[in-house]
C-alpha cells in the first residue's frame, strides 16, 4: 500500500500513480510527479457509475488496466490532502480522495441568501398588487398597505427611511422621538424609577409600575414586564448598573428619548398617548411604526407625515448632500412599497384632516 495526495479543480482532475513511497518534495501544486515508475491516466473519459464514483482506464507499457477513482462529493473549492491507494483485484487500483468539509459559517454569513429564500403563497399573491420599482404617492401607497395586510391578526404599519448619514460619526447620529397624533394602536405599559415626592406623582399620572431600588433589583433578576422605563435624574447613578440589561433591549432611560425627565407625569401621558422613539441603525436606516393597518387611511396618513417631519426636523448637523435616499412603507408581514420622496416632503394635509 502506498500513500499519495491529489489536488482537484472544477475543470479537470489529474492523478499519477506510483508504486513506491512518495516524498513531499516530489509534489507540485498542479500535477503530482514521482521519481519511480509512473502511470498516467488518460483519457479521462469513461463510464460514470454514480455521482460519487467514476471509472477510468489507463495504459502503461502497452497494457491496459482499469483504475477506479472514488471521489467524495466536494462541498468546497478547497480539497484537502490525504488520498489512499490500494491494490485491487486483477491488477487494478482503487484511489479514494477524501475531502475536508469547510468550517461552518457564523453570524450574518450563515443567513440564507436572498435568492434562496422561499416566500409563502400568501406573500407571493399580495406582492402582485404593487410594482417593485415604482414610486407611489402617499395616498396610493397607504391604500396598498391596507390591501397587503391580509393576515389573521392586525398588522402594524411601518415606515423605513434610508438617509444619507453614517452613524459611526457623532455628528451624523440620529435619535429622537415623535408624537403620533392618532396614536400607535398599542397599549403601552410604563414603569417609573423615582423616589420621594415624585413616587406618588407617578402613580397618580397612571404609571403601571413605580419603584426605586426595589424595582432595580427586580430588573436585575429578569423582570421585564414593561414597554417603557422612565427615570428621574436623581435615579440615574443607580440605573447605570442596568445598562447591560436594558441597553440591548432599547429600554435604557435616555434624555434624548424623553425617558429621563423631571416632569414624569407629562412623560407618562405622552408615551401612553402615542409617543414613539426612533434612531438610525448602523446603515443609516430609520424604522418607525406609525400605527396599525386597521386604522383609517386618513389616520395613517397623519401619523406618517408626523414621522417624516420629525426625521426632517432632527437632521444631524454632519449630514451632507441629499438627506433622503429612499422611503418605503409596509405592513408587518407585507411587501415594501416605495414612496416618491419629493412628493412626500412637499405633501400638505387637507384642512379637514
Amino acid at each position: 500500500m502506498a500513500t499519495t495526495a491529489c489536488t482537484s479543480t472544477t475543470s479537470s482532475l489529474m492523478l499519477t500513480y506510483a508504486a513506491s513511497t512518495v516524498h513531499p518534495q516530489d509534489l507540485t501544486p498542479s500535477l503530482l510527479s514521482f521519481k519511480s515508475k509512473t502511470l498516467s491516466i488518460y483519457p479521462l473519459v469513461s463510464e460514470i457509475k454514480s455521482s460519487k464514483g467514476v471509472n477510468f482506464y489507463a495504459q502503461t507499457e502497452g497494457k491496459s488496466r482499469p483504475c477506479r477513482v472514488v471521489v467524495a462529493a466536494a462541498l468546497s473549492s478547497e480539497v484537502g490532502e490525504g488520498v489512499e491507494e490500494t491494490e485491487g483485484e486483477e491488477g487494478g487500483a482503487v484511489v479514494t480522495a477524501t475531502v475536508i468539509p469547510p468550517k461552518p459559517k457564523k453570524g450574518k454569513a450563515a443567513l440564507t441568501l436572498k435568492r434562496d429564500r422561499t416566500r409563502s403563497k400568501r406573500f407571493l399573491e399580495i406582492q402582485k398588487l404593487r410594482e417593485i420599482k415604482k414610486e407611489y404617492d402617499l395616498g396610493t401607497a397607504i391604500s396598498l398597505l391596507k390591501k397587503t395586510a391580509s393576515t389573521k391578526f392586525v398588522e402594524s404599519a411601518e415606515a423605513h427611511f434610508r438617509l444619507n448619514i453614517d452613524p459611526k460619526y457623532n455628528d451624523q447620529q440620529l435619535r429622537a422621538t415623535v408624537n403620533l397624533p392618532k396614536g400607535t394602536g398599542q397599549t403601552v405599559k410604563v414603569a417609573v424609577l423615582t423616589q420621594g415626592e415624585k413616587f406618588d406623582e407617578a402613580k397618580i399620572a397612571g404609571a403601571d409600575l413605580v419603584g426605586g431600588e426595589d424595582l432595580i433589583q427586580q430588573i436585575k433578576g429578569g423582570f421585564m414586564e414593561f414597554d417603557k422605563l422612565i427615570a428621574s435624574p436623581d435615579m440615574m447613578p443607580k440605573v447605570a448598573s442596568l445598562g447591560k440589561i436594558l441597553g440591548p433591549r432599547g429600554l435604557m432611560p435616555n434624555p434624548k428619548a424623553g425617558t429621563v425627565t423631571t416632569d414624569i407625569p407629562q412623560a407618562i401621558a405622552e408615551f401612553k398617548k402615542g409617543k414613539v422613539e426612533y434612531r438610525a441603525d448602523k446603515t443609516g436606516i430609520v424604522h418607525i411604526p406609525f400605527g396599525k393597518a386597521g386604522f383609517p387611511e386618513e389616520d395613517l396618513l397623519v401619523n406618517l407625515l408626523a414621522a417624516v417631519k420629525s426625521v426632517e426636523a432632527n437632521k444631524p448637523s454632519g449630514a451632507k448632500g441629499v438627506y433622503w435616499k429612499s422611503a418605503h412603507i409596509c405592513s408587518s408581514m407585507g411587501p415594501s412599497i416605495r414612496l416618491n420622496t419629493r412628493e412626500m416632503l412637499d405633501y400638505k394635509l387637507p384642512s379637514s384632516a
